[in-house]
């Protein structure tokens, strides 16, 4: 019986895989102005009409942006929601669309001449990010630069969505590692001067690193701070935001960089070097907030009182 349900909860999961990848399929036959159309159709149904998360959703911009009115919250919530659909389709066109001849016409690069010196400078390199902008092609473009990254990443319980997944990224240099069981591969790639990049926006639970994140207790992680001590790696806060919200077309920004062995006296502590690139990610989102992914429960208390 064990293994009847197990052969077809595998069938299942097989049946969905082919469903995703039917829709990848005609996305990728569609042209950008059609799948951006397609965006803000489906951002209306999901802000007017579809539920999703909402409670969610006004509870973080009410505690980012109080002053912001009921209006003005639902006109910010229907662009995330329009941005994250388009955020798909760019994901599904870019192996189609971008390559190392043309990549000129859709990314123009800011301030990045700082991270790509210290990638040449046979030292470890931590990359932080979060879920703003689009963070997936933010690391499709710099492995077709021809600069391998490592990224955490929870594995997908459909095995066959993962292995998917996984090949689109590692297609151009993106290497993934378990969030579960993989802290020793990420030492391994710090001890051998690799390039960790991680997403640093969600929320750590109640043994995390308590900072401030639009002036509210948020949990951080940590892990970045410790492993940039411990291997003296420099810190790079960088992110791929959409250009005059156009579709495919992106400013891939380094918005700061810290280096261990010249950081100031007041970023010396954990907590100090968690709040330095919570602040950095919070001052780049506050410029086009409507590619923030405020879909995550960003601001919980875990039933405590915290005191920042």
């Amino acid at each position: 019986m064990k293994t009847v349900k197990k052969t077809l909860n595998l069938f299942c999961k097989y049946l969905v895989y082919l469903f995703v990848r039917i829709i990848i399929c005609f996305v990728q036959s569609l042209s950008l102005e059609s799948c951006e159309r397609g965006a803000a159709c489906l951002a209306g149904l999901f802000t007017d009409f579809i539920p999703l998360r909402r409670k969610i959703l006004n509870k973080n911009l009410t505690n980012a942006f109080p002053h912001l009115t009921r209006r003005e919250r639902k006109q910010l919530i229907r662009k995330m929601w329009k941005h994250l659909f388009l955020l798909a389709c760019e994901v599904a066109l870019a192996p189609r669309m971008i390559n190392e001849h043309n990549w000129w016409r859709h990314f123009r690069l800011i301030n990045c001449s700082s991270i790509l010196r210290m990638i040449h400078d046979n030292r470890p390199l931590i990359i932080i990010t979060g879920h703003f902008g689009n963070f997936e092609l933010g690391g499709y473009i710099l492995g077709l630069f021809g600069y391998p990254t490592f990224s955490v990443a929870r594995t997908i319980d459909n095995p066959f969505l993962n292995q998917y997944i996984k090949e689109f990224r590692e297609s151009t240099g993106q290497f993934l590692i378990s969030k579960n069981g993989g802290y020793e591969d990420i030492l391994e790639v710090l001890r051998n001067n690799g390039t960790m990049a991680f997403l640093a926006d969600q929320s750590a639970g109640p043994k995390g690193c308590w900072v401030k994140f639009f002036d509210q207790p948020a949990s951080a992680y940590k892990a970045m701070a410790l492993l940039s001590i411990e291997y003296d790696a420099p810190m790079v806060v960088c992110h791929a935001t959409r250009r005059d919200d156009r579709p495919m077309m992106f400013d891939m920004t380094v918005a700061a960089t810290l280096d261990p062995r010249n950081r100031p006296e007041e970023l010396t502590s954990i907590k100090q070097l968690t709040q330095w690139f919570t602040t950095s990610l919070e001052n780049s989102i506050r410029q086009a907030p409507d590619q923030y992914w405020w879909l995550h429960n960003r601001w919980k208390n875990y039933g405590k009182k915290i005191n920042i």
